[in-house]
């Protein structure tokens, strides 16, 4: 009876980890597609008193979506990783079912083998603990979310750029839109990385794990 509640619950997080990774897809696509039609739309529009009517309709609501859906990304991430860690903790018990299980069930990753010292790594001090370092660093900029989130900051950056230019001089305003561009980044990564640091210790695992699975 528990093995085959066990088995279920390993289905069925298998499907719900798919589902998350679908859903990420479909959403980073509709984002950029609506970005490549707004950006030939604006090329069409190029010289013509239409542009900056356009320009100041079509940026404003790419960047709205972009927030969206690079916020629904972030949270299907989290997602997936709860779910593979899952995976992996059933994963683990097969292979204490006989002598032979591990040669059929190995090591998924190097996360998997360091679900046992999470406990001890959630009791370090936040400034110390490898857990809360490994959700941070570079590894944050290959998230399917993080490629969402760059075209979107610079959207913005050059719609503010544009906005600036026609009131002031173009180079204040360049300078204007490359702040936005960077704040916007950072703002991003600072909450992508404070998402991931909310889920509990023994529910983690390795970024590259996050979606490997993709």
């Amino acid at each position: 009876m528990f093995m085959t509640a066990l088995t279920t619950e390993h289905f069925v997080l298998q499907t719900a980890a798919s589902t998350t990774v679908t859903e990420a897809s479909a959403r980073a696509t509709l984002y950029l597609m609506t970005l490549t039609s707004s950006l030939v739309a604006i090329g069409f529009t190029s010289g013509t008193e239409a542009f900056a009517p356009l320009v100041s309709t079509v940026i404003p609501v790419i960047v709205v979506l972009g927030i969206f859906t690079i916020v629904r990304l972030v949270d299907t991430g989290v997602e997936n990783v709860v779910m593979l860690t899952s995976i992996a903790r059933i994963r683990s018990f097969y292979r204490t079912l006989s002598p032979e299980a591990p040669s059929y069930f190995p090591l998924r990753s190097p996360g998997e083998a360091d679900d046992a010292p999470a406990p001890i790594a959630a009791n370090r001090p936040p400034s110390t603990s490898r857990a809360r370092r490994t959700w941070m660093g570079s590894k944050g900029m290959f998230t399917m979310a993080s490629m969402i989130a760059v075209p979107n900051s610079v959207v913005a950056g050059a719609g503010v750029t544009l906005g600036v230019t026609r009131l002031s001089s173009r180079p204040f305003g360049f300078v204007i839109g490359s702040i936005l561009v960077v704040v916007a980044l950072g703002i991003f990564y600072w909450y992508q990385s404070l998402r991931y640091q909310a889920v509990p210790a023994s529910q983690r695992s390795t970024p590259a794990v996050r979606e490997s699975r993709s």
